[in-house]
């Protein structure tokens, strides 16, 4: 439990925020509801899904019951992915599938690849992810439209508890700059991803200009102290106590910032 002093909105209250791991979700496959199940493992726990609660599901199991998985050993790798790998002792067939799902090359060196997704998000290895896949030579690749993802299972949960809730798709990214990664938004439902909070007044008076706080990102690495990134097997985690502005129309593109006006690509 997180003990907050937030703005709500047009004034200063004393949050209490939750964040409950779901835990005792099975190894989710093709085809698996997402949205029962996730309900189902809270109430067992008795955490039922409650108004306004705000939903953490890890990317890696949405694109597993979406049948976003595929076996590397199904790749015929390009010669590129064959002079890649050869040359940083890597995989061919995972460095083919990482050029399959991308857009773009932004980065490549020392054996990393940098990359735009064909989603459009800038992420290492174009999101391809072997950690907590079910089999040796299998991985999982981002969901085809995360919002949409998002969306489901939002009306899903509206249609199993009645309850209106918010639902964030969620990946590890590393940042430029900083060591190590954290959690962030790739899908969002219910919820616009950023706070645009220009216009208000700070502590002393003076105006903000150019605060525009990215939630929807900072609910994601919140939620990861409980989600985990190895064996702790918690997927999804519920947010309970936050005042997040509320939106049908908004997508987490919006956290994408223009080729335009970023200063690293």
């Amino acid at each position: 439990m997180i003990c907050t002093k937030r703005d709500s909105y047009d004034s200063v209250k004393i949050h209490m925020i939750q964040i409950i791991g779901v835990k005792d979700l099975p190894i989710l496959k093709e085809g698996d509801n997402l949205a029962k199940l996730i309900c189902n493992a809270a109430e067992q726990q008795r955490t039922p899904i409650q108004d306004n609660d705000v939903l953490i599901v890890t990317h890696v199991v949405v694109s597993r019951t979406e049948g976003n998985i595929v076996d590397l050993d199904s790749m015929v790798p390009s010669d590129f992915a064959k002079s890649f790998a050869q040359r940083f002792n890597k995989d061919p067939a995972l460095i083919e599938i990482i050029l399959r799902e991308s857009r773009s090359i932004i980065r490549m060196g020392d054996g990393k690849l940098i990359t735009e997704t064909k989603q459009g998000l800038v992420c290492a290895n174009a999101g391809v992810d072997r950690s907590n896949v079910p089999g040796e030579r299998n991985v999982a690749l981002l969901p085809e439209n995360s919002d949409r993802s998002a969306q489901k299972i939002r009306r899903d949960i509206r249609r199993l508890t009645g309850k209106a809730v918010a639902v964030i798709i969620s990946d590890t990214h590393g940042r430029p700059l900083r060591e190590g990664e954290i959690n962030v938004a790739i899908g969002v439902a219910g919820i616009r991803p950023i706070r645009d909070r220009r216009g208000e007044k700070d502590l002393f008076g003076h105006v903000l200009r150019v605060k525009q706080t990215a939630i929807a990102d900072e609910l994601c690495s919140a939620a990861e102290l409980v989600i985990g990134q190895a064996s702790e097997g918690i997927p999804v985690a519920i947010i309970r106590g936050y005042p997040y502005p509320k939106s049908e129309e908004a997508k987490a593109t919006e956290l994408t910032r223009p080729r335009e006006k970023d200063l690293f690509i």
